[in-house]
């Protein structure tokens, strides 16, 4: 049985579901608002304004908020974000901006450094960056880093959302049970207890002998606090950790 010692919020996966549904900069932030120290380097920040760039970040966010409501300005801007821009030139056949249309839940942030716009549905996010000037109904023109024309369209906001999966897929339930996995054990929990919370208390009945299943559990622990240590950065396109006190947590299993 699992210690209820333990049994803090990692333990009921329901609350992990939404995890399902984040895109590669979303996961990048989950795994980074876990970090000890950069929640040290939050509680601290009127004493330390540049520290977030330590971390890719332009902002501090509060590491208290998960992926649903935090908006972390990372730095520099992902490939994923495509920037919009009034087209001044449109071609006859020019998209128009129309923000009504743009499929999903939407929400308008500034970053502090610009206005952004999230579209999140079922299995996709859409994120942009809208230039200054820019308005409803406007041509308008499409821009991201690595100068993908046809990727950018491809992120259009008209663009249709017919690949959102109903059904998770393998690499979206690695990501929940490695989160999983991750909070358990900075809570104390031993491996077994991870086990047991994340595949049922008959599943980890042969735990001594079962050599396969103590492997995965811990390879989902171990890659968790990779991740958290700074694989995260390689999720937000981030450059490699610099020497330091941040490369050598990344070092560690």
């Amino acid at each position: 049985m699992v210690d209820p010692h333990h049994l803090a919020h990692w333990y009921p996966t329901a609350a992990y579901l939404y995890v399902l549904g984040l895109d590669a900069l979303a996961l990048a932030w989950e795994y980074l608002r876990r970090h000890p120290e950069y929640r040290l380097d939050w509680l601290r920040r009127s004493r330390r304004p540049d520290v977030a760039h330590r971390w890719g970040l332009r902002l501090l966010e509060d590491p208290a908020l998960d992926a649903r409501d935090a908006h972390p300005a990372w730095l520099p801007s992902h490939a994923a974000v495509v920037h919009l821009y009034p087209d001044a030139d449109p071609p006859p056949d020019a998209v128009a901006f129309a923000f009504w249309h743009i499929p999903g839940h939407k929400q308008l942030i500034h970053d502090g450094k610009g206005l952004a716009l999230i579209a999140r549905s079922p299995g996709h996010c859409l994120r942009f960056v809208l230039a200054p000037g820019l308005e409803d109904g406007m041509a308008v023109a499409y821009a991201h880093r690595g100068g993908a024309a046809a990727l950018a369209r491809s992120h259009a906001p008209d663009a249709a959302l017919a690949d959102a999966k109903p059904r998770p897929t393998p690499a979206a339930l690695l990501e929940l049970h490695t989160l999983q996995a991750l909070d358990a054990t900075l809570t104390g929990a031993s491996l077994r207890e991870v086990g047991e919370g994340l595949f049922g208390e008959d599943a980890v009945a042969d735990w001594y002998s079962d050599g396969g299943l103590r492997s995965k559990v811990r390879r989902l622990v171990h890659r968790g606090e990779a991740l958290m240590r700074g694989g995260y950065r390689r999720l937000a396109q981030l450059p490699p950790l610099e020497k330091g006190r941040f490369a050598g947590d990344a070092k560690r299993p």
